[in-house]
């Protein structure tokens, strides 16, 4: 593994910011061990260990064209099966770190921490859903940290999504490092015309709840946020994390590392090695030393500009496919007799639709 890839988390190190998100693929001892002793992963997550196994609705996972939905649970194990057998196979089997999942009440954490403790690097707390009223978060998670001296992030879900800072703001300040952000966004609905309801979903209701790709600005928005809040803050970030430029993008915004997971569902379980493999090559496209530098970069943010610059098309490049013509909303693009797009100034209010639209990235001198 490339020594710039190596990073810490809380004080464990690294030697990649890559982590599986807690869901399927990190359910049993066979899938975590593959994630770590095959794909590299730089420590694994595990499914959220419950003192009883849930009991899934089937089938509970379905992929659209850009982010899975899925109405799954925690894991279909009890807590017992994770203290006697997996946690201790996975550690006679791999040196990887490994962070416990754990929820989902104050009660659960009194017995499930004491038998984790030995076996684990630190946790992820994954609470109820919880209201505006972030009180009942801080009083979980001050009992996490009565139980254990072992680093540990809190997983944002629920309410949480409306004030970020202020939910993470009471995770540290009752012991948390930091924080998972963000999470599955829902309830959703997806609808089968077929069946006339939906396709698959929580008894009763039929939602779902939705992760990948589609989520990404979302998750770094918040990142952002909350790292800009509270600078101090550990954050996990996930939620849409797909390749190694989306790896060093979190890691820009404010994470320390990334969790993946519904991309590898949508496009197989080899893209964690994948996305791993490609760090060093992104790190040297945009001038990275190594992945602490990105983590101690600041981000260049916008600053205010009301006059519009205009595109520029490249003739040489253009595939006169007319996109930006078709596609501007203001109306702005006319065409050459041989199809070349032709801006016209006093209709353009230089959105930039039109230079993130083009596939050939023909269009310059908006964005």
């Amino acid at each position: 593994m490339d020594k710039r890839l190596k990073t810490t988390l809380g004080g464990i190190a690294l030697e990649n910011p890559v982590l599986p998100g807690s869901g399927p693929h990190t359910g049993d001892l066979e899938r975590m061990l593959f994630l770590a002793n095959e794909q590299k992963v730089g420590a694994v997550v595990t499914k959220t260990i419950a003192p009883e196994a849930a009991k899934v609705q089937r089938p509970c996972i379905v992929s659209g064209a850009n982010a899975i939905m899925n109405c799954e649970l925690w894991s279909e194990y009890d807590a017992a099966r994770w203290v006697e057998d997996f946690l201790p196979g996975y550690r006679c089997g791999s040196k990887t770190p490994v962070l416990a999942s754990v929820g989902y009440s104050p009660e659960d954490l009194k017995k499930l921490i004491p038998q984790l403790d030995p076996f684990v690097d630190g946790y992820e707390l994954n609470p109820r859903y919880s209201s505006l009223d972030f009180a009942p978060i801080g009083e979980f998670v001050a009992i996490a940290r009565q139980m254990t001296k072992k680093p540990f992030w809190v997983k944002m879900n629920g309410a949480s999504f409306a004030k970020p800072v202020e939910y993470a703001e009471i995770c540290m300040k009752n012991g948390a490092l930091g924080v998972t952000a963000a999470t599955a966004i829902g309830p959703n609905m997806v609808i089968d015309l077929k069946k006339r309801g939906p396709v698959i979903g929580t008894a009763g209701g039929g939602y779902v709840w939705t992760s990948g790709p589609a989520i990404k600005p979302y998750a770094l928005a918040m990142i952002h946020m909350i790292k800009s809040g509270i600078p101090e803050i550990s954050i996990i970030g996930t939620g849409g994390v797909g390749s190694a430029e989306d790896v060093v993008e979190y890691l820009l915004a404010g994470a320390d590392a990334v969790q993946m997971l519904s991309i590898a569902m949508l496009k197989g379980r080899d893209m964690y090695g994948k996305v791993i493999s490609g760090l060093t090559g992104v790190l040297d496209r945009y001038g990275f030393a190594d992945v602490d530098e990105v983590k101690n970069t600041a981000m260049v943010l916008p600053q205010e500009k009301l006059t519009p610059s205009f595109p520029r098309v490249d003739a040489g490049k253009c595939k006169r496919c007319g996109i930006c013509i078709r596609n501007c909303p203001y109306f702005a693009f006319g065409e050459t007799e041989d199809k070349l797009p032709v801006v016209d100034t006093n209709k353009c209010f230089g959105c930039g639709l039109c230079q993130s639209l083009c596939p050939s990235n023909a269009i310059e001198g908006v964005l």
